[in-house]
This record gives C-alpha cells, structure tokens and sequence, in this order.
C-alpha cells in the first residue's frame, strides 16, 4: 500500500512538471507570435492587454493581411484581364482609359502605402518621392519595383512618424502630382 502512495504522488509531481513545462512553453510561443505583429496594431499598447486580448488582436491582424492579400489578387486579376483583352491595341497606358503616372496613396493606421506608376522611359528620381514623404512625417520602411510591359510600378510602404498626429495624405498626393507634372 505504501508503494502505491509513492508512487502516486510521484506521478502528480511529474503531472504538475509536465504541465508546468507546457504553460511556459505556451507563453513562450504567445510571445514569439505577439512580436510578429507590428506594435501600432495592438489598441491599447500590448503590455496592456491580457495573453487572450493579445491572441484576439493577433487573428485579427491575420485576418486584415488575408483580406489585403486577397484584395490585391483580384486587383492583379483584373488588371491582367484587361491587359490580355486588350491585345495589340495601344500599349499608351497599363490600366485602360488611365494616364501615366499615376499616383495612389492608401491609409492603413498609422502606415501608408503609396503606389506610383510610370513610363519606362520617365526619368524618375525615386529620392525626391522619398523626401516629400519624410517632409510630411513619413517614414519610409520599404520599397517594392516592378515592371509589366513598358510600366515600372513603385510601390512604398511607410510608416507615420507620430502616430498621434496622423499625416495629411492629400497635402502628400498633391506634392507627389507636382513632382510628377514637373517632370513630363
């Protein structure tokens, strides 16, 4: 009888080892997860929140990236479809019925993106974008390039500076339509 006690209650020590050794596991790893997320998108600020508020900001942080990712595929979809449709027409402009350039800028939070489309044959002086944007509170956290036909698509991801302030995206699109009508 005596054996079975010991034995018992070596059993609840490891039960409460093991189980010990899984909650810091878990906390480890809701850590590692939470510090994938960019900090602006956690409302109050992270060291606020509880591990279930965290996961919950968490998902649905995931969720806006796979709406964004989704949208941007069918964007690319449709562009591609018009492109193909429209053959061996003109090749003047990338999106039928637009002129180049074009510039679009997007507020997500505290971030922007701000996508510039041009000729390939535009002398285009990427540094000047990137000044007018930091003159505006802007960061610029990076940059993607690429090509389709005779397009070259700028597209800069930036980040506000003071969040707080916030940044006045019509002040940047107009010096960015300046920069660019200057130029042609």
């Amino acid at each position: 009888m005596e054996i079975n006690n010991v034995n018992d209650a070596s059993t609840k020590i490891d039960r409460k080892t093991v189980e010990r050794n899984r909650r810091i596991r878990m906390k480890g790893l809701i850590h590692e997860l939470t510090s994938l997320v960019p900090p602006q998108h956690f409302v109050p600020s992270k060291e606020l929140l509880s591990q279930r508020d965290q996961i919950d900001q968490v998902a649905a942080y995931i969720m806006q990236l796979r709406e964004r990712v989704e949208n941007l595929k069918k964007s690319k979809e449709l562009v591609k479809s018009k492109i193909e449709t429209k053959g061996t027409k003109s090749r003047n402009s990338a999106i039928p019925g637009s002129s180049i350039p074009i510039v679009k800028i997007r507020e997500i939070g505290s971030n922007l993106e701000v996508v510039l489309v041009t000729g390939s044959r535009k002398n285009f002086a990427l540094h000047e974008v990137i000044l007018v944007l930091e003159e505006q509170g802007v960061e610029v956290v990076s940059i993607s390039i690429s090509t389709m036909d005779d397009k070259i698509c700028h597209i800069l991801h930036a980040q506000v500076k003071v969040s707080r302030l916030g940044v006045d995206t019509s002040t940047i699109y107009d010096k960015l339509q300046k920069l660019f009508n200057y130029d042609t």
